[in-house]
């Protein structure tokens, strides 16, 4: 259920008439904040705001003709839903979604702009699932999980080598763990290219089940998530899990209150947008600056949806 780097340079090909190659950004205050080089890899700038526009289109444009007339189905607290909306009408085929309840209003808002039928549940894993599975048996839709999915693992790794092509130098790459997908992408991506390369994971302290998960070695259970990251938490996928493992993946916990000041950081210092779960890697980057003291650091930035009036300021 992994895919492989060869996997990851296919995706790269199959999106690149869709998705943009976002910019690379840096900032002197932020350097010398963390005693590191930081290159922030900007996938808030991604098509629909977020990096997830990369594995939904590679997963879309994957399925042959017989499978692409069926449509597809997610479920989604948003950015991917969005995602597998836009990347369907890239391809002309229908979209459904499930959208658990709490969900940003302009991530649902954005969802329906891009042409989905919004389908609700219960904010749970469970109830996410068994949404889907229902959808799936009523439309015969095809299944394109937000992370455990190999086709969209292997377009979320696809940003690696751009980042990795503008700043050749990056010895570590932090990014943000939700579900997994994105971090499973980004490890086989990077190990891909250099072996060498030190892997990071950045977490809230609400959501923490993958850091738990990989400091027991064994994949933790359902948990009730408690963070403003509303892309972070989803308990982790068991492919992803295991990517994780395998690639020495390390998480480092933050918290909200951190997030929120990193939000402010990259808002005044970088001039960009970014939502909760983005922030994160700046978060990680303040709190533990002995990890990262002296290293050339590339740190995903996975997105931009924000819902400025829920925030806690």
């Amino acid at each position: 259920m992994l895919p492989s780097y060869a996997d990851v340079r296919d995706a790269a090909a199959r999106i690149a008439p869709y998705a943009r190659v976002t910019p690379v950004m840096r900032s002197d205050l932020i350097d010398a904040r963390t005693g590191a080089t930081v290159w922030f890899k900007c996938e808030n700038l991604q098509r629909g705001g977020a990096f997830k526009f990369r594995g939904a289109t590679n997963a879309v444009w994957s399925l042959g003709e017989e499978e692409a007339a069926s449509g597809v189905v997610t479920h989604s607290s948003g950015n991917h839903g969005n995602a597998l909306a836009m990347a369907a009408r890239t391809r002309g085929i229908v979209a459904h979604v499930v959208v658990p309840d709490g969900a940003v209003k302009a991530k649902v808002d954005a969802i329906i702009e891009a042409g989905a039928t919004v389908h609700r549940c219960a904010a749970t894993t469970q109830a996410r699932e068994a949404k889907a599975a229902e959808v799936m048996a009523a439309t015969g839709a095809n299944l394109v999980h937000p992370y455990a999915d190999s086709r969209v693992m292997a377009g979320q790794g696809t940003l690696v080598p751009e980042l990795l092509k503008h700043a050749p130098g990056i010895n570590t790459i932090l990014f943000p763990v939700g579900g997994g997908g994105l971090a499973a992408g980004c490890s086989i991506a990077a190990h891909g290219i250099d072996p060498a390369i030190r892997l990071l994971g950045a977490e809230p302290e609400g959501a923490d089940d993958t850091a738990r998960s990989l400091e027991a070695d064994e994949r933790v259970g359902p948990f009730t998530p408690d963070t403003i990251c509303d892309g972070l938490r989803t308990l982790v996928g068991e492919p992803n899990f295991h990517a994780l493992r395998d690639h020495q993946v390390r998480v480092l916990r933050v918290s909200d209150d951190e997030v929120v000041a990193a939000m402010r950081l990259m808002w005044s210092e970088l001039r960009i947008i970014v939502e909760p779960s983005s922030a994160t890697t700046l978060a990680a980057l303040l709190r533990y600056p002995d990890e990262f003291a002296g290293r050339t650091v590339g740190a995903v930035v996975t997105g931009g949806n924000v819902d400025l009036d829920a925030l806690p300021w």
